[in-house]
């Protein structure tokens, strides 16, 4: 009933995030039960049904990814302070996810399996005929149980997916650093000792209390004060000295606040995904051409190694594209930047991790749709509609996840940019950085997802 709730509760660009989720599943479903009918019309011919049914899983994957994508940037089922109280913590907010994941895949396959039935003519009205007799079996009845199975693969997939994603995580502090060890085992000093002048340079005179100093008067020119109990970076307090007005920290104080967070690390992909690329086109290239051109439920063995070649690239693709992302935020604050190229940036490398991977999976759609234009251009045979609505479902979901992912990226940065603007950024200023970032990836991935095209097009066309 909460998910129901939060479903109709939820703000228009939500709804319209969920019914691409669903236009996706019915599409899907379709292909499945496609393939099902296939198998029901040809008894003879089990290879080609499994293949068709093989073939199912690039957009049942597209379509679950877009799922898992959907329900990340849901606000409705996000941890907020309070709500642990009445009863919705992070394990309840998760289920919730997850249920609105099925709701919306499970209307998908609802609507696939209405459709399918009404293109039979089981429902109403005739059946179709021509080639499309070929995957409806309108001679034959359809089994319920078979369908259901095939129908309830895509919410059950989609389900597992978001609930492992969502699944709550247990912060745990760091391992404190262990203690140094002295002379023979013992324990050693928990501070570190004091160099030759260190005194003399940091602590001129012995430290007195804050209540002691409010009745004082101010210092004379060239005289020095000693200050204390000031918060410090941590929660504590921070020890000092201060000459003509400029304080100046202890040894142990100054080390304190001279410690700043880690920059994110690179993302450790890259290398392996140059690699994957590298022998997914070497096997491309390897595997030659058929002399005419394969349907794609009936594969020789050299189409089947240049289809095994487009898989290891598209993987490769996908790894790679989040440390391209990141080294593209990391050469756009290289040489002297100003304050737009250096917010701008730094955004790329923090969200490269996010943004990397559905942008290195757009890139593949492209390439292989480039690919398969290539393959099939000319007198060969043309895919047929069953191919056609795959590709639609696949490009849709690729275009729509890479969407979906860069709301999810404006989600986690909404603070920094409200405390940006508090500080009193200008908002064109925020908008051109959001530009130069979509420009700078356009012009790293666009020539290259063209260059791999080309690549990958000659070793299976030429």
């Amino acid at each position: 009933m909460l998910a129901l709730r939060l479903t109709r509760a939820a703000r228009p660009a939500v709804q319209l995030r969920r019914l691409l989720v669903t236009a996706a599943s019915a599409g899907t479903g379709f292909l499945l039960l496609s393939s099902l009918g296939y198998a029901l019309a040809r008894p003879t011919a089990p290879g080609a049904a499994v293949s068709r049914l093989a073939w199912c899983v690039v957009p049942l994957a597209a379509t679950v990814y877009l799922a898992l994508a959907v329900a990340r940037t849901d606000p409705g089922t996000r941890p907020r302070p309070g709500l642990s109280a009445v009863g919705l913590g992070p394990a309840r907010l998760m289920a919730v996810s997850v249920l609105t994941t099925v709701l919306s895949c499970g209307l998908g396959s609802l609507l696939a399996l209405l459709l399918f039935l009404q293109l039979r003519g089981d429902l109403a009205g005739t059946p179709l005929g021509g080639a499309a007799a070929r995957f409806l079996a309108t001679d034959r009845s359809l089994p319920l149980p078979a369908a259901l199975t095939l129908l309830t693969a895509l919410p059950a997939l989609a389900a597992a997916a978001v609930a492992v994603a969502l699944r709550p995580r247990d912060p745990r502090p760091p391992a404190a650093a262990p203690r140094p060890l002295g002379r023979f085992g013992a324990y050693g000093h928990p501070t570190p000792r004091e160099t030759f002048g260190s005194y003399g340079r940091f602590a001129a005179r012995p430290r007195t209390s804050a209540a002691t100093q409010q009745g004082a008067r101010p210092p004379a020119a060239g005289a020095t004060t000693t200050t204390t109990g000031e918060p410090g970076p941590n929660g504590g307090e921070v020890n000092g000295t201060e000459v003509n007005g400029t304080e100046v920290l202890d040894a142990d104080d100054a080390g304190a606040l001279s410690r700043r967070p880690a920059p994110a690390a690179a993302p450790a992909g890259l290398p392996w995904g140059i690699s994957a690329v590298a022998a997914g086109l070497a096997v491309q290239a390897y595997s030659g051409r058929p002399a005419t051109t394969p349907a794609l439920t009936h594969l020789p063995a050299g189409a089947v190694g240049v289809l095994a070649g487009w898989a290891l690239t598209a993987a490769g693709l996908v790894l790679a594209a989040p440390g391209l992302t990141h080294l593209c935020g990391r050469l756009l604050q290289s040489t002297r930047p100003g304050a737009l190229r250096l917010l701008a940036g730094r955004v790329l490398m923090a969200e490269a991790p996010r943004i990397g991977r559905p942008l290195g999976v757009a890139c593949a759609a492209v390439s292989a749709a480039y690919a398969m234009t290539v393959l099939y251009q000319g007198p060969a045979a043309s895919p047929g509609p069953l191919t056609a609505l795959g590709a639609l479902v696949v490009t849709g979901c690729t275009v729509a996840t890479l969407l979906t992912a860069a709301v999810e990226a404006r989600q986690c940065r909404a603070e920094t940019t409200a405390a940006l603007l508090r500080l009193g950024a200008p908002p064109a200023m925020l908008r051109t950085a959001a530009v130069l970032r979509a420009t700078v990836l356009l012009a790293l991935f666009g020539p290259l997802t063209l260059a791999l095209a080309h690549l990958a097009a000659p070793a299976s066309a030429h």
